[in-house]
């Protein structure tokens, strides 16, 4: 019974005096707990809005649905090019995705869905409001099958306004805001590039990481894009939803057939555009983001070592100024391990302040991302404990050399030390 509270004494023993030394030595402490601070914090955010940027990711593509796919001009490659791209990087070579060729998929019985996507940009004006850089999405008529929209007022436009190339639009809540004010623009008329479009629909955009930050967008159908804005069609992308029963790989095989035929591909030539399933958007995601990762791990480890250092410094210079201290203690009957334990519990609570300083600071800024950003960055529990970790190990680690000194020293050599 009287182990547990000797133990809880030593440990607020070795709390004093680890705030001791770090007011005698306030320069190195200092040093110290900002190097673990940094280390930590590192961890911290970095894990906060990975973790954020991973639900957000995780959200976009499940409004889609997990076996909507895309048919893109170019694949998603990290491939470098030289001076000989048309040998190196064949696919810098393949034509755009043309409308013949998206009416061809929409003939297949299993699709369920095929929409076509134009981003573009312009300028809004109503009266004497202007936006001068506005996200222009033009879709075709399937935009609402394959990617539901959260509709707060009116409707999207149908596939007779889309052959006609209406120009109604259907905007976003920020639009909305900046233009109309406090307005109804249901039904409303405003500009694009001094183009009159009607207001047919409002819907609530959630930004996520990947379609950005909350700024003003209109959804027009595509032809009207082109038509009236210029839009370029080269540039169009293709998504492609199977029908229940079909499974994601089973529509795949048929849109490649298809295109393949159309375009007149034989068997050995290869395909002149690409198919990208969520799964490998997933993969580049991946890829991308554990360079991430290792910067993380590469600054942690940076700060941490450099409070490391000040660890060493500082719990050198306690041992060589407390020398006399320990030549008593020994000489009452304080064994190796009492002395040790007493040394290395000032480290880690040295260490433990910068931890818990980085984890102070990063919860802040973690709630900072998240209230101002689309990513909805939110500290693991795992990040905590890492944290928590590393400063414990840091403290360990490098002091357990002035730790070990200070146990070795000879009681009569250090009663004597002046």
């Amino acid at each position: 019974m009287s182990a547990a509270p000797s133990r809880l004494g030593t440990v607020g023993e070795a709390i004093a005096q680890a705030i001791d030394a770090i007011r005698g030595n306030k320069v190195r402490a200092a040093l110290t707990i900002l190097g673990i601070a940094v280390g930590v914090l590192v961890v911290v955010v970095i894990s906060a809005a990975v973790r954020g940027i991973n639900q957000s990711v995780a959200k976009e593509f499940e409004s889609t649905g997990p076996t909507t796919f895309f048919i893109s001009r170019y694949p998603i490659t990290f491939e470098s090019c030289d001076d000989n791209a048309d040998e190196t990087c064949t696919w810098r070579n393949n034509p755009p995705i043309r409308m013949n060729e998206v009416d061809a998929l929409r003939r297949l019985g299993d699709a369920e869905a095929v929409g076509v996507r134009l981003d573009w940009s312009a300028s809004a004006k109503l009266r004497d409001r202007t936006l001068k850089s506005v996200s222009i999405e033009g879709y075709s008529a399937d935009w609402a099958r394959i990617s539901a929209p959260e509709m707060k007022d009116g409707r999207a436009f149908t596939e007779q306004e889309v052959r006609s190339g209406a120009t109604v639009a259907v905007i976003n809540h920020v639009m909305a805001e900046r233009l109309y004010g406090d307005g109804d623009p249901f039904a409303k008329e405003f500009t694009l590039n001094g183009m009159p479009f009607r207001v047919i629909g409002v819907y609530q955009d959630n930004s996520s990481f990947l379609s950005g930050a909350d700024r003003p967008k209109a959804v027009v159908p595509i032809t009207a894009a082109v038509r009236y804005l210029n839009a370029q069609t080269d540039w169009i992308g293709v998504a492609v939803k199977p029908r229940e029963t079909v499974s994601r790989d089973e529509m795949v095989d048929q849109v490649n057939a298809t295109l393949r035929a159309v375009r007149g591909l034989r068997p050995r030539q290869n395909a002149d555009f690409a198919i990208i399933t969520q799964d490998q958007l997933f993969d580049v995601y991946n890829k991308v983001f554990g360079m991430f990762f290792l910067v993380m791990i590469a600054l942690s480890a940076v700060g941490l070592l450099v409070g490391g250092v000040g660890v060493v410094a500082i719990m050198t210079i306690s041992v060589t100024e407390r020398t006399r201290e320990i030549g008593v203690r020994k000489a009452l009957g304080a064994t190796r391990g009492t002395i040790l334990w007493q040394f290395l519990a000032e480290a880690i609570t040295l260490t433990g302040i910068g931890a818990l300083i980085g984890l102070a600071i990063g919860w802040v800024i973690a709630l900072i991302v998240r209230n101002t950003t689309p990513v909805p960055a939110e500290i693991p529990p795992l990040a905590v404990l890492a944290a928590i970790g590393s400063s414990v190990i840091t403290g360990i680690g490098f002091g357990i050399v002035p730790a070990s000194r200070a146990a070795k020293l000879d009681p009569v050599e250090a009663l004597r030390y002046e």
